[in-house]
This record gives structure tokens, sequence and C-alpha cells, in this order.
């Protein structure tokens, strides 16, 4: 029986990993569970998976999970220390699915502890890519990326040479507005952009993939995740999101990770390896499918992945602000402060203004990243105005 530890238990990745866990109860125990302000959702999942440690991130949540968890023995905590107590407890697996910032500091604490670590937060590659890749190799964690593309990546490299790597190709559905011309993404509204024709995210990750920002952010993670340049990392848009990575080797050959687009598949992945666990997903069809679709990406209509390109090449504290200021323009557009082309917009206006003030450095520690990701956040309200 392996011991889990889920950071971001009410989240879209936090609630597939129970399910999974619900689903072999013989297999894994669950340690500690963490959410950031939905005190009734973390007390309900406490109880039901017999949790020994249930840690809200918002303080003035904590008399509110405290009440709900009396008698039942389960410890009771609150605050960023305490999500950091969370992630430092002794478990075989835990599970990094807090987004945002909020997300490094638990992650960095997990990635000490030289165990596995199954990672779902961005963040900690993309702000913090060489930082937070230096702890992995110092602890001896075991890292295996748990969305569908990284993990798809990680199932087609893990038994081949990576040497023979000639391109890692990641896949995107293209979003809601992958037909849309640019007058009409001028009038796109926040509803809309919720719409994604094949997963079920999240509000910030929806918004990302509407503008193809959350491909380009994998693009940064798979460059620190993969023994590849980043001139070896393309993007394909895939409507039907079946093939979630391609990896083409030197000698022409090509293998691809198939599968429905279900979180719990990559999660399972993550949580079991090398093994395989029983899945209640659906499976793949080729005769009811009958054609797979591919077309390049519209880099006029979906700029994000030239920003991140280019965050990824300037380097340094560059990718911390992109994904900052990204964080801070889409919340911009949710509260209907920004049009949706000006997410973008924004994104490359505090880039920009970044490297014209000197603020693309190198960073050394975790204080370094988050001084980062703070003046990127600060670079966007001041474009915005907010």
């Amino acid at each position: 029986m392996k011991t889990v530890t889920i950071l971001g238990a009410t989240g879209s990745v936090g609630t597939s990993t129970l399910d999974i866990i619900r689903q072999a109860p013989e297999a894994f125990q669950v340690v500690a569970l963490t959410a950031q302000s939905n005190a009734a959702k973390l007390a309900e999942l406490a109880r039901a998976y017999r949790a020994k440690f249930a840690v809200i991130g918002d303080t003035s949540r904590y008399a509110e999970l405290r009440d709900l968890l009396a008698g039942t023995g389960i410890e009771v905590a609150a605050g960023p220390e305490a999500l950091v107590a969370a992630a430092e407890m002794p478990a075989d697996c835990v599970v990094a699915a807090i987004t945002g910032a909020a997300g490094l500091a638990p992650t960095f604490a997990a990635a000490g502890k030289g165990r596995r670590l199954a990672l779902a937060n961005k963040e900690c590659l993309v702000a913090a890519g060489d930082v937070f890749m230096s702890a992995i190799r110092e602890s001896g964690t075991e890292l295996v990326p748990i969305d569908s593309e990284h993990s798809g990546a990680f199932q087609l490299l893990k038994d081949n040479n990576t040497r023979a790597v000639e391109r890692i190709i990641l896949t995107a559905s293209g979003g809601p507005f992958r037909d849309w011309d640019l007058d009409r993404l001028a009038t796109a509204t926040p509803e809309a952009a919720l719409k994604h024709p094949k997963w079920s995210m999240g509000p910030k990750i929806s918004i990302d993939s509407a503008t193809l920002m959350n491909k380009g952010l994998e693009l940064i993670e798979a460059y620190h995740l993969f023994p590849v340049e980043a001139r070896q990392i393309e993007v394909v848009v895939h409507p039907q999101s079946i093939i979630h990575c391609l990896v083409m080797f030197q000698d022409g050959s090509m293998l691809a990770q198939m599968s429905c687009p279900d979180m719990r598949i990559p999660i399972s992945v993550g949580l079991a390896w090398p093994e395989r666990l029983q899945s209640p997903v659906e499976r793949v069809d080729l005769v009811k499918l009958q054609s797979l679709t591919f077309e390049a990406p519209d880099l006029t209509r979906f700029p994000a992945l030239t920003l991140a390109r280019e965050a990824l090449e300037r380097g340094g504290t560059a990718p911390a602000i992109l994904n900052a200021a990204n964080e801070v323009a889409v919340e911009g557009f949710l509260a209907r402060r920004l049009s949706f082309l000006d997410i973008t917009r924004t994104v490359a206006t505090c880039l920009n203004r970044a490297e014209q003030a000197g603020m693309i450095k190198l960073p050394q520690t975790l204080e370094d990243v988050l001084e980062a990701d703070g003046a990127g956040r600060q670079l966007a309200r001041d474009v915005i105005g907010a």
C-alpha cells in the first residue's frame, strides 16, 4: 500500500486523484490533504478518505475546518507554513496540484524529500525551472509529470535512448476559438472562453487553453523535464485530443501516446508507475473515430506560443515574469477589464518592460523566483491600470 499526500485536493487534479484512490482502496492510503479556501469540501474529503492531516491555506477558514473535523482525530492546520508541513509529511508520493505561485513553496518542500513527486503545478518548471530541477537532482526525488502531454512524453521516453530523440511534439486541442478570426476573437467573452471543447478544467487553465498560453507554458516545462533543446520541442493542433504527445527519433521512427481526454489516466501513471492501474475511463475506439487530424498553430491569432518561446530564449526570470503577468491578465479578462486579445498584449508589454528595466536575471533560490513573480504581477497591474 502506497501512502499519498495531495496538495490541492479540491481542484480538478486533486479530485481526479482521489477518484483513482477511491477505486483502489487496497493500493493507497491518504496521509494529508490541502485546499486553499474550500473548507467544507476539504473536510468532506478528509473524512471520506481518512486523512491524517488537513490543511487550509486561507487562515480565515481555519475555525470552519476545525469545527467540521472536530472529533474525527484528523489534525487540522492553516496557512502557508502548514501547507509546507503537509508537503513534508512522510508519504510515498506527493501529488502537487496547487495552481499558481501559491504552490511553489510546498512543492519545493516536497521536492526536497527524495520521494516520488507527481507534478501538476506548472509554476515550478515555468517560473523556477533551473532552480527546481537542481533541487530535484540534489534530493534524488523521482519526478513524474501528470499533465497529459508531459505524461505522454514521460511514457514514450522512459524505456528509450533519449540521445536518439529528434523531436518532441506536444499536441493542443486548439481550444474553443480554434476557428475564430481576429475580429471575432476581439469580442470573445469569458463565458465562451471557459467552454473548452474537450477538457474539464479550472477557469485559469481554461482561459490559457483558449489563448494557447497553456501550450506555451507546457513547452517551457518540457524543456526542463526532458533532455532536449528548445528547438526540438514543437506544438501541433490536434482537435480530437486523442494523441497527447509524439516523439520522433533520429532513425525516422515516431511513437505516439494515445488515450481519451481524461486526467485520471496521466494521474494514475504518476501514482502507480511502472505498474498500471485498472481504470474505468473510456477507451479509444479507432473505428469510431475514423480519423485524427493535425494542423499548425496560427501564431498570428494565438501569439502566446511565440511569447513563451521568447521568454525561454531570454532565460533567467523571463519565464517567471511571463507566467505572473499572464495570471494577472487572465484575472483581468475574467473580470471584464481586458479583452481576450489584450491578455497576450499585456504579457508581451510586461516582458519588454522587464527587459528594458534590467529585471531579467538568473535566479539562484526560490526567493529570487518569488521576487520575479511579484515583479511580473506588478508590471501587469501597471499595464492594466488595476
